[in-house]
């Protein structure tokens, strides 16, 4: 007889390969020179930090959905983390100061994970409100709403994208300005 669960089997992780090619593609898309040039992302550490957090949170929000997502998203949050670590240690931050900076990191993931998602399924003003605050410092609402405008249609495109390229990391986030953008 074959039972149809293994409870002494290990959960099926993502592969290593696809996990780094996923996340480099939201810190590749996180550092486009346009979002810091024309759509007033501060070019600083915390900007950076926010931007590549708004990408992750619109990734993992799709993932939810997709058949063995939620192994992709613990991974893909645990090479967020290392990432983090990594980053505070270039940096020179101290063995005994990077668990605090670590802790502010996922309360930031959190809070702004909760705020984004509330904010997508209130509509276009609810987000440029959030991305306001939290990426640009509460200045600069055109600019928030061209950041919604864009964070809407990559939450679009993500939609449509078959959940095996999901999750084999074959697809790719839209430009951040487009047509229907500048407009």
């Amino acid at each position: 007889m074959v039972w149809p669960f293994n409870h002494f089997r290990k959960p099926q992780r993502a592969p290593r390969g696809t996990i780094e090619a996923i996340y480099g593609m939201i810190v590749t898309q996180a550092r486009e020179p346009i979002f810091y040039r024309e759509l007033g992302v501060p070019d600083t550490v915390n900007g950076r930090f926010d931007l590549l957090l708004l990408h992750l949170c619109l990734l993992l929000r799709r993932l939810r959905a997709a058949q063995g997502g939620a192994e992709l998203s613990q991974a893909l949050f645990d090479r967020f983390c290392e990432d983090m670590d990594d980053n505070l240690r270039e940096m020179g931050v101290g063995d005994q100061t990077v668990p605090k900076r670590m802790r502010a990191f996922g309360e930031a993931f959190y809070g702004r994970a909760q705020a984004y998602d509330q904010a997508i399924d209130g509509g276009g003003e609810a987000l440029a409100s959030a991305i306001c605050k939290n990426i640009l410092n509460g200045t600069g609402m055109d600019q928030a709403r061209q950041l919604a405008v864009y964070a809407q249609a990559t939450e679009v495109d993500l939609s449509r994208t078959d959940e095996g390229a999901l999750l084999r990391a074959s697809f790719g986030f839209p430009p951040p300005l487009r047509e229907d953008v500048t407009q």
